[in-house]
């Protein structure tokens, strides 16, 4: 039986049921498979499955626990469409895969959908009814929202940065108007929600179980691992990715992945101005600035959550490097792991004038058009001299980011939703948004 252990050592060890409805462990750390290997799949093959039904095997795969509750169930219900990912050559080494096709115009969906169904099946055989927090930096709170919004076992709370994101964005969220859903623009960053979020996770004023659907969530890492198996299958040797890198859950997926034998051979995380990643990949050191807001939003994060999972493979107990990063601002790697990183990591910077101008570029070299995240990952792609063939991720529809894309193109149409929002604009304060909950959901 596999069993999931804190990545900051805590001893006791949780099972694949309470993994689904579990946020940050007890001290504050994430969780991590203690046994998990997914050399098998490898050898797996799609044949005649359906995307879903090959997803399926792999989470069975990874922890045959999980197996009772996928019979049965559908796990991507929100696509129209078959939610098997769209592969697109744009030079003779150089691939997208396109994550933009399911119900939210996002690459969460493919995470989210399946945890939402499965913590849905979860929580009807407790008979218990759950409560989601979620903090987004624009994508996973509607991909949230979409997921659970028609169940009877789910209430969610998503917290999003106020005027920090795209209007579409927003607007994906806000405009859904149930019981079950209440959308607060916190005055702060996307950190700022992240730190409430995990302070709601780990004490639990609501006296009902809380679950989080943000990258701590190890099946949201899950479902993202599931693609980049399905990705290494459709070529007969290995690959490099190329990821527009946040919250580093996707990232770390593909780092899974790799450690677990997939045929990933080095991984590419683009950055904006909020470039944390890229500098603690090429100094490691962790050091957060102030985040400043961008064209690329769901990227404007100082403290990625899922980097803590990075770590703990590079150097076991995560405590000691939190502790020094609560206390002087910032941590830092040992050599040998530093090493270790570089060997397999690079990034890049892309300011808001250079994404504008890839944009463009794009768009005038190969005739179609990018969000201004995907932009980051594709140019890392084309711009790699490896001669191994690179698949550069695209995570949103352009629609989404359409002010920032006719301002560099004029004839692209601005996309608008034109719906009722309803959300509460609150300070960033832990009290008051614990109040408004508390009172939304009495």
């Amino acid at each position: 039986m596999v069993k999931y252990y804190s990545t900051r050592g805590h001893k006791e060890g949780i099972t694949f049921d309470d993994i689904i409805l579990s946020g940050v462990a007890p001290d504050n750390g994430l969780y991590l498979p203690d046994s998990t290997t997914i050399e098998s799949l490898t050898y797996l093959t799609q044949e005649d499955l359906s995307y879903e039904d090959f997803v399926k095997t792999i989470f069975i795969s990874l922890d045959k626990a999980s197996a009772k509750y996928l019979d049965n169930l559908s796990i991507y219900p929100g696509f129209q469409n078959s939610p098997e990912p769209v592969l697109k050559d744009l030079d003779n080494k150089t691939m997208v895969m396109e994550l933009f096709h399911g119900p939210t115009k996002s690459f969460k969906d493919y995470a989210l959908q399946p945890l939402g169904a499965i913590a849905d099946k979860r929580l009807s055989e407790i008979s218990e009814k759950g409560l989601v927090i979620v903090a987004t930096s624009g994508d996973t709170g509607s991909a949230a929202i979409n997921a659970v919004k028609d169940s009877e076992n789910i209430d969610i709370v998503v917290l999003h940065p106020e005027n920090k994101i795209s209007e579409y964005q927003r607007k994906q969220m806000t405009s859904v108007i149930k019981e079950n859903v209440l959308n607060i623009a916190v005055k702060g960053s996307y950190d700022d929600c992240q730190k409430i979020a995990k302070e709601l996770l780990a004490k639990n004023p609501f006296k009902r179980k809380i679950i989080s659907l943000n990258s701590i969530n190890w099946l949201r890492i899950l479902g993202q691992v599931s693609y980049y198996v399905w990705l290494t299958k459709q070529f007969t040797s290995p690959i490099n990715v190329s990821i527009p890198s946040g919250n580093f859950g996707n990232a770390y997926s593909a780092w899974f992945g790799r450690k677990n034998k997939l045929p990933i051979n080095e991984i590419f995380c683009s950055t904006n101005i909020n470039d944390v990643l890229r500098r603690f990949i090429e100094s490691g050191e962790l050091k957060p600035n102030i985040t400043q807001p961008s064209l690329s939003p769901s990227m404007d994060i100082q403290i990625p959550s899922s980097l803590e999972r990075l770590i703990y493979d590079l150097e076991g107990d995560t405590s000691e490097f939190y502790e020094e990063l609560l206390n002087y601002s910032k941590a830092s790697l040992s050599d040998v792991s530093i090493n270790k990183l570089q060997s397999i990591f690079s990034s890049n910077t892309f300011t808001d004038e250079m994404i504008s101008q890839e944009i463009a570029n794009l768009s005038k070299d190969f005739g179609d058009i990018f969000d201004p995240h995907s932009v980051t990952s594709i140019r890392m792609a084309l711009d790699n001299k490896s001669s191994i063939p690179t698949v550069a991720i695209a995570t949103a529809d352009p629609e989404k980011f359409s002010n920032a894309i006719t301002t560099v193109i004029p004839s692209y149409k601005n996309v608008e939703l034109n719906a009722n929002e309803e959300f509460s604009v609150l300070n960033n304060n832990y009290e008051e948004i614990t109040a408004t909950i508390l009172e939304y959901f009495k």
